[in-house]
């Protein structure tokens, strides 16, 4: 018989990320209805307090319901580059503590402990390291140790803010079966509308569904749904490597120096791996041009950003990164962009400054490329002159 060996897994989550850096750099703010976004009408919450919440505000609602919610609310419209700033730090701390850890978001994580409770104990050591965080950066954060990724996040917002919990191995079906089957990963709204018409409203109920009817309702996910309802879960903790890339090249079937040709591709190229990106559920923090002349010299400029997918927030940074290179006014041979520091997330709730008309329109162009191919839509300035 063999024996599955007891997984150790904390999963970290820094508590109203936003806001809370916020609070660093103005005190005045603890304590307060604060909401992060877009301070027109139009725009949308990307995050706000616990004392926001308590009004019924939360994130992607509209600015003006928010305001109409909580009048009092202190509204910031948020610093993606000063939150990427402190997300490396962060980063950099449990780097530099953990052996194996996954960075699940701008402000997640997955850390992998087991078999270091034979020489220092998971438990002490998940404490140590939220200390640890909340000193080098002044940041609260929230933290659940259990047997595996699923359930460590469910104890994490079940305990949160300020969470410190630990969820006995053996024991995680028993914690998960009193809980809403709203509160499981992978539960949508319209699943959960489903299960609910359905009389299931708790893990308990749906754990006891034979798979097979679960399997029919809803496919491969029911399925899924029924091991994670038992408190089972194999997925493994992805080791975190900031080198990941996406990248696209061109090579000219000519050599030119024509600055609007230049400037089109890049706008195109920019376009491409961007749509990838957000295909991916991907933010970059770090954007590199690549050039190489008639002569075959090739040089690179990089630039580390906050964490953004958005096309027209890229798109000036690769402008103003060619700008930078393009230094000896001779023919090019190749261009070239890539992406690195990767994290995954959406850049939807993120566009502070952006309007929910913004935001509908990304997904209307996503939806588009999906559809059609990624060369379907596209901005007016990729467009090749003359064309």
């Amino acid at each position: 018989m063999i024996l599955t060996p007891q997984r150790h897994i904390a999963h970290f989550d820094l508590d109203t990320f936003f806001v809370s850096v916020e609070c660093l750099q103005d005190s005045r703010l603890k304590g307060k209805p604060v909401i992060i976004g877009g301070s027109s009408d139009r725009g949308v919450v990307a995050s706000c307090s616990y004392e926001a919440r308590s009004f019924g505000i939360h994130a992607a609602m509209p600015m003006k319901l928010a305001r109409r919610l909580c009048p009092q609310a202190v509204i910031r419209q948020g610093d993606m580059e000063l939150y990427s700033k402190y997300s490396r730090l962060v980063t950099d701390v449990i780097a530099d503590t953990v052996p194996l850890f996954e960075k699940a978001s701008i402000d997640e994580f997955y850390v992998d402990l087991t078999g270091m409770d034979k020489y220092f104990g998971s438990q002490l050591y998940t404490a140590n390291l939220k200390k640890k965080v909340i000193k080098e950066s002044g940041l609260p954060i929230s933290y659940a140790l259990a047997g595996n990724k699923l359930v460590s996040k469910v104890a994490t917002n079940e305990g949160k803010p300020n969470a410190e919990m630990c969820v006995a191995w053996g024991q995680e079906k028993s914690f998960l079966a009193p809980l809403s089957v709203a509160k499981m990963p992978g539960v949508g709204k319209e699943t959960a509308f489903l299960l609910l018409k359905m009389g299931v409203e708790t893990i308990k109920v749906l754990s006891e569904i034979p798979v097979e009817m679960l399997s029919n309702l809803l496919g491969k996910n029911g399925v899924s749904l029924w091991h994670h309802a038992q408190g089972m879960d194999e997925t493994p903790v992805v080791p975190y490597h900031e080198q990941k890339s996406i990248s696209t090249e061109t090579t000219f079937q000519q050599d030119t120096i024509d600055l609007e040709l230049l400037h089109a591709q890049l706008v195109r190229m920019t376009e491409k791996i961007a749509f990838q990106l957000r295909e991916e559920s991907k933010l970059t923090g770090c954007v590199t041009v690549k050039l190489r002349y008639s002569n075959f010299d090739t040089v690179t400029k990089q630039k580390t950003i906050a964490f953004t997918a958005a096309d027209h927030k890229l798109i000036k940074v690769v402008r103003e990164l060619f700008d930078a290179l393009y230094e000896r006014r001779m023919m090019v041979r190749l261009l070239g962009v890539r992406f690195t520091h990767l994290v995954p997330g959406n850049d939807q709730i993120n566009m502070f400054e952006d309007t929910e008309h913004l935001v509908q329109l990304y997904q209307a162009i996503d939806s588009i490329k999906h559809q059609y191919g990624e060369r379907f839509v596209g901005r007016a300035r990729g467009l090749r002159p003359n064309s």
